[in-house]
């Protein structure tokens, strides 16, 4: 494989980049989305459950600010052609997961900040406080929270959908489709 065959450099490290902070991500959120509020206080008390959701969101304007990068990158670099080239129901199914993980991976961030905003919660980066997207308007947090825990159901259903992709072509076909994205 030729550095032709292969993801600019910018474009790899920005994907695990992502792949990295959106793991963390989904594994607070799934926390929180489980324990709740009241269970994460019963479990790990107030300091620990400030932790975590200022994690959360932290993760979340982290991913926003990387995906808005790789939209970049991405006019800014040539996509390598696949050699041998993909079946057409490969290409297909392969366009469609990495268009909808863009689209899902900018949404999602926006949605939780308009979620907390409107819930009359600090939108937090680490230890700097966001403006709100939004005004309040507590029923409009409510469900806006709803969507963002249905979109993050979402992406965790396309990661697993990328993941498989990369494991099939890296185990089964053995065709150099996971070379093309790694770092080394």
């Amino acid at each position: 494989m030729t550095e032709t065959d292969r993801y600019a450099y910018p474009q790899r490290v920005l994907h695990w980049l992502v792949a990295g902070v959106v793991l963390l991500s989904l594994a607070s959120g799934i926390t929180l989305g489980l324990l709740g509020f009241e269970g994460a206080m019963e479990r790990l008390g107030r300091g620990g459950t400030n932790l975590l959701y200022t994690a959360h969101k932290s993760l979340g304007v982290a991913i926003l600010a990387l995906m808005t990068v790789r939209l970049v990158v991405r006019f800014l670099y040539v996509v390598p052609d696949h050699d041998p080239p993909l079946h057409p129901f490969q290409r297909i199914l392969s366009t469609a997961v990495h268009h909808l993980l863009y689209l899902a991976l900018l949404a999602q961030p926006l949605l939780g900040w308009a979620a907390t905003a409107s819930g009359d919660f600090p939108v937090q980066f680490l230890n700097w406080h966001l403006p709100g997207i939004v005004p309040v308007n507590e029923a409009l947090s409510e469900r806006l929270f709803v969507w963002h825990g249905w979109l993050g159901l979402a992406i965790l259903g396309l990661l697993a959908l990328h993941i498989a992709g990369a494991l099939y072509h890296w185990l089964i076909r053995r065709d150099g489709v996971m070379e093309r994205m790694s770092l080394f």
